[in-house]
């Protein structure tokens, strides 16, 4: 045991080289070799750095049967793992090499390694029988020969190669035959008669030995039986018999018949048929002798790769006493047919793959084997769908399934793919495998909102917190990549340079940032308001919504949303104070004309009333201005369009007021009937659901046309018929709120005749300059009042919502353009029964006078001029 285990470390011999060919790492390695042998340094012979085997993780991969080796993780060397037998793992074959796929990553590459296990004396000769029993005539000519059946032995080469060695005997001795270019048979050959009366039995031992080193034995005991006279043995009519079967024969096929005679007669011609000598030992189990016919028929499949030629020996006894014999060879060689299937194994996988990987990218590698020989083992490999992947050969056998084409996720996430082998057989022969290869993301698809714009509209007043609308951005992209977060993007309110986010009609100086109106839920997309909008303050707001992802990097969309606030009647009409034209006006209306919060009549809040004073001249016809009263409501459109009613006197009155104008003026002639003094209650009311109104108290002085005359003395600016002026006929009471008494003005009278007649001539002339000065000048309209100074416009062509085509520049009183303007035409509702058309068809300089020529940007009382 010890010489052959020293023999094994001696004939252990590493051999690496690359192949100039095939790029293949050879080594050989003996059978029984130890477990921990080192085969080869494997990591060394592929060029790898001192730790690159480990960190790229060098690795065997397994090919459907046990390799008995393994690759140290450490070191890179290939060792024996487990017991290497050369006879399981091959048989009879020569050479014995193993093909070994090694795996190696970042990048990943495949090597092909190949084993061979080379033989070693570790099987000793085995005889089919530990016993031979011969019986041989008496008279058994010298020379005749007695076949006798070899042994065999495992082992392949010269390990395998067989001498035979016989027992000294007088009477035999032994001869060796070939029966064909592999084997030897031993034959017991008589060199002298046997003599049953001097020796019945003799006893021999025949020994076969191989051509290992050592050699190793192995022995059958002959017992030959001196049998007396049957001197003809049986004769085959050929020594040898071939025949070819294809490995698809079914059982019981007819192998061949063998013949043989004999020339005795009676019992001693009479021949029995029996097999002997198989090999492999397996063929006894292959097929049947008919013992009596010499027929040879099947008992098992054959299979051409396991084994391809089947020999033994048949023998032919005749019933003589003692029987003699007679023998042959048959050879039965098996044909290969196509009756296996190509393989297909999946080596290794690298899943899933990024659908940014580049073209060229190897997802699998794949290994692909058949059975068969020749055309039947060639097999040819494809991949369906033919996009986006394919194959590519590396070595014999081995493909690589690369990347053809680029991937999108978003299209299709993950593949069907199917490798297909096909051999050369006919019929051809098929196989599949199977690959699901899942597409990882990556962040390629910034979120898209449904709409590039979103129009909003809230009504002002709104309850902080509420929704206003709901937005909502797609991002083709999973998990991170497709999660979407809102946010608004900072822009501002006012005045300043330019914003992602604007407004219209935003009061005050300063910028003011879009996220202090409203928000948006980073996670749903809803967009709150964050206090209550007041319309007179912010009507529209423009802004952009980011929608932003979690991939790395984040990509985003933009959306911009514009909100209208809608106006609600939140303001009641205010009484606009009368202009500083002269003390004594000015002092009344600040004594008497305040206007403050309470409640009018009509349905809806209101102005608190205050005394307004005008006159007028007994006798004055009807139609004649006495005053005009001007309100303003800070809302806009129908909430800001007022109307002016009569409430007290109610019936047929000395005095009616315009509609839509507020014009104080006669309803039929005055006379004394009608009493020195006129209290008249007028509201104000707009458009608006419910409505609102003011209220304002008018006391009318009725006077003579002297004491009318004297009360509009000189410095006066008040015109009975002016429809320009704030308030007519206010200068006949004094700063103290006193009438002037009838006696005065009757002293009075020619003094003030002439300077009368010379105001009025002054007037007329400084009239026809100012027509002349209006005529040829630009006209513009200026607004004041105690807040920033504002420009409104009304337009008969114009609309009541807003419209930034529509939109004019006009001049204010520090000479700066303003575009920001609501333009809207009134729309009259139809007059009441029994208006006059004055009052139902104001003119358009009226209608500047009125608060519904007001614009939707007015915040405060104004007044026009």
């Amino acid at each position: 045991m010890g010489e052959r285990c020293g023999a094994v470390l001696r004939v252990l011999v590493l051999q690496a080289a690359w192949a100039l060919a095939g790029g293949q790492v050879r080594y050989s390695v003996p059978e029984e070799a130890k477990a921990g042998t080192v085969v080869g340094r494997l990591a060394q012979d592929l060029g790898l750095e001192a730790g690159e085997a480990e960190a790229r993780r060098l690795r065997l991969v397994a090919q459907g049967r046990r390799a008995s080796v393994e690759v140290s993780g450490a070191s890179g060397a290939l060792l024996v793992s487990s017991r290497l037998d050369r006879e399981e793992l091959c048989g009879k074959s020569a050479p014995c090499a193993l093909r070994l796929e090694v795996l190696l990553e970042r990048p990943l590459r495949v090597f092909h390694v190949q084993l061979e296990v080379t033989d070693i004396n570790d099987n000793a000769p085995v005889f089919p029988a530990a016993r031979k029993n011969l019986s041989l005539s008496e008279n058994s000519p010298p020379g005749s020969r007695f076949p006798l059946e070899g042994a065999s032995d495992a082992d392949i080469g010269e390990n395998a190669q067989l001498s035979y060695s016989l027992s000294p005997s007088e009477h035999f001795s032994l001869d060796l035959q070939k029966s064909n270019e592999r084997n030897l048979i031993p034959e017991l050959v008589l060199t002298k008669p046997l003599d049953r009366e001097a020796i019945s039995v003799h006893r021999l031992v025949l020994t076969a030995s191989d051509g290992g080193r050592p050699s190793l034995t192995g022995t059958m005991e002959l017992l030959i039986s001196v049998l007396d006279a049957n001197d003809n043995a049986p004769q085959f009519n050929q020594s040898v018999y071939k025949v070819q079967l294809p490995e698809s024969a079914a059982v019981g096929t007819l192998v061949t018949r063998v013949n043989a005679s004999d020339a005795d007669l009676g019992s001693n011609s009479e021949v029995t048929f029996t097999a002997t000598s198989f090999i492999p030992p397996s063929a006894r189990d292959v097929i049947f002798v008919n013992p009596k016919t010499g027929e040879i028929h099947l008992t098992a499949a054959l299979d051409f790769e396991e084994v391809s030629v089947y020999d033994f020996r048949i023998e032919a006894r005749d019933d003589g006493m003692p029987p003699l014999s007679g023998h042959c060879s048959v050879e039965l060689e098996v044909l290969d047919v196509n009756d296996n299937a190509p393989e297909v194994w999946v080596t290794s996988l690298s899943v899933p793959v990024s659908e940014d990987a580049s073209v060229g990218t190897v997802v699998a590698l794949l290994s692909v084997s058949d059975r068969d020989s020749g055309a039947n083992g060639r097999v040819r490999c494809w991949v369906w769908p033919a996009s986006p992947f394919g194959l590519e050969a590396t070595f014999a056998g081995s493909y690589s399934l690369v990347l053809r084409e680029a991937l999108d996720r978003e299209r299709v996430s993950e593949y069907e793919v199917e490798v297909r082998a096909e051999d050369g057989g006919a019929p051809a022969l098929r196989a599949s495998r199977g690959l699901r290869v899942p597409v990882s993301d990556v962040n390629d698809n910034a979120p898209a909102f449904s709409q590039a714009v979103y129009t909003v509209l809230a009504r002002e007043n709104n309850a902080a917190g509420a929704e206003l609308a709901r937005l909502w951005a797609r991002d083709p992209d999973e998990a991170g990549n497709g999660r979407v977060s809102y946010s608004v993007w900072e822009g501002g309110v006012g005045g300043g340079a330019a914003a992602p986010s604007w407004s219209s009609g935003a009061v005050g100086g300063g910028w003011r940032a879009a996220s202090s109106y409203v928000s948006v839920d980073a996670e749903s997309g809803r967009l709150w308001a964050l206090q209550p909008l007041d319309y007179e303050e912010l009507q529209v707001l423009q802004f952009e919504v980011r929608a932003v992802d979690a991939g790395e990097p984040p990509l985003c969309g933009n959306a911009t949303v514009q909100l209208f606030v809608l106006d609600e009647n939140d303001n009641a009409p205010a009484l606009l104070l009368p202009p500083a034209g002269s003390a004594a006006e000015a002092g009344a209306v600040a004594a008497e004309a305040s206007s403050g919060p309470g409640s009018g009549p009509g349905s809806g809040s209101g102005s608190g009333s205050g005394t307004l004073w005008a006159w007028a001249a007994w006798g004055a016809p009807a139609g004649q201005v006495v005053a005009k009263i001007r309100a303003v409501d800070a809302d806009s459109g129908y909430n800001a369009w007022l109307r002016y009613e009569l409430w007290e006197p109610r019936g047929k009155g000395p005095f009616r007021v315009g509609l839509y104008s507020g014009e104080v003026s006669t309803a039929r002639p005055l006379d004394e009937a009608d009493g020195p003094r006129q209290r008249l209650l007028i509201v104000v009311r707009d458009h608006g659901e419910p409505a609102r109104s003011a209220t304002a108290t008018l006391s009318v002085s009725l006077l003579e046309a002297a004491e009318a005359a004297l009360a509009a003395g000189p410095g006066s600016s008040l015109s009975s018929s002016s429809s320009s002026s704030s308030w007519s006929g206010s200068g006949s009471r004094s700063a103290s709120g006193v009438e002037l008494g009838a006696g005065a003005a009757s002293a009075a009278t020619n003094v003030w005749l002439v300077v009368a007649i010379c105001a009025v001539s002054s007037l007329f002339l400084l009239a026809l300059v100012l027509y002349g000065a209006s005529r040829w000048a630009p006209r513009a309209a200026v607004l004041s009042g105690p807040g920033p100074t504002t420009l409104v416009c009304a337009s008969e062509v114009g609309s009541w919502s807003y419209s930034q085509r529509h939109s004019r520049s006009l001049c204010v009183a520090d000479g700066a353009a303003k575009s920001d303007l609501m333009v809207f035409s009134p729309n009259f509702p139809p007059p009441p029964p029994g208006a006059a058309a004055k009052d139902t068809q104001p003119e358009p300089s009226a209608l500047l006078d009125t608060v519904s020529a007001t614009a939707l940007l007015i915040s405060r009382p104004f007044l026009l001029s």
